[in-house]
């Protein structure tokens, strides 16, 4: 039986290659959930009854069904019902985005509700529309003050990551099982995958802290 650290030195590359399929995996399902996330949020503030019952609805579905069930529902069900060839990769990136927007339209909706009402009267007082106040006045504070909460995103959804391989996705816990299964060294190589999402996190925090800090806008935040 090989020793630990040997078994652990010689896997890593391995394991950092699926440590970069990871990070594809969070960037594009943040990314997909801000564009999700963020009409949703002013459909539910500013829009009619049905686009709201509509966004609630949406909102109510992809917070009330575990990740796991989500990634199932999807690429066995309803993409194979439709057809579709996807690759587990793009379908992880599909149903964490999706499931993101949901829960970054909350982050949206109180920032925008946070934002004092009479900055939109004042707009209308001087001309502008609805829709220029929204994206001239609103959505620039919006983002800004959003930006502490949807940084915690980002740890989320690394971590829900990790599910993605029961779809085959070769990512760190893919790659992480496969050599644990063929070393019987699990003990080591499930700290070695824990200490590369420890990593990953605390970069990826710092970053979105140092942004955080750049931008935010004096008297909301402390």
């Amino acid at each position: 039986m090989s020793h630990p650290l040997q078994v652990v030195i010689t896997s890593l590359p391995y394991l950092l290659g699926g440590a970069v399929v990871t990070v594809g995996i969070v960037v594009g399902a943040m990314a997909l959930g801000f564009f999700i996330g963020l009409p949703l949020a002013f459909v539910q503030v500013y829009g009619n009854i049905v686009l709201r019952k509509i966004a609630a609805f949406y909102v109510w579905f992809f917070r009330g069904i575990p990740v796991l069930v989500l990634l199932f529902l999807f690429y066995f069900g309803l993409f194979t019902l439709i057809d579709w060839n996807i690759t587990a990769f793009w379908a992880a990136v599909l149903v964490l985005g999706m499931r993101g927007g949901a829960y970054q339209s909350q982050i949206f909706r109180g920032s925008i509700l946070s934002i004092p009402s009479g900055q939109l009267k004042a707009a209308r007082a001087l001309g502008m529309t609805d829709l220029q106040a929204i994206f001239y006045i609103i959505l620039p504070q919006t983002l800004r003050i959003a930006l502490p909460g949807w940084s915690n995103e980002y740890s989320i959804v690394l971590k829900d990551s990790a599910i993605a391989f029961v779809l085959g996705t070769s990512e760190i816990m893919s790659r992480t099982h496969f050599v644990a299964s063929r070393t019987y060294e699990q003990l080591a190589m499930y700290l070695t995958a824990g200490a590369i999402y420890f990593v990953l996190t605390w970069v990826g925090v710092h970053l979105l802290k140092r942004l955080e800090n750049r931008l935010k806008i004096p008297g909301y935040t402390s």
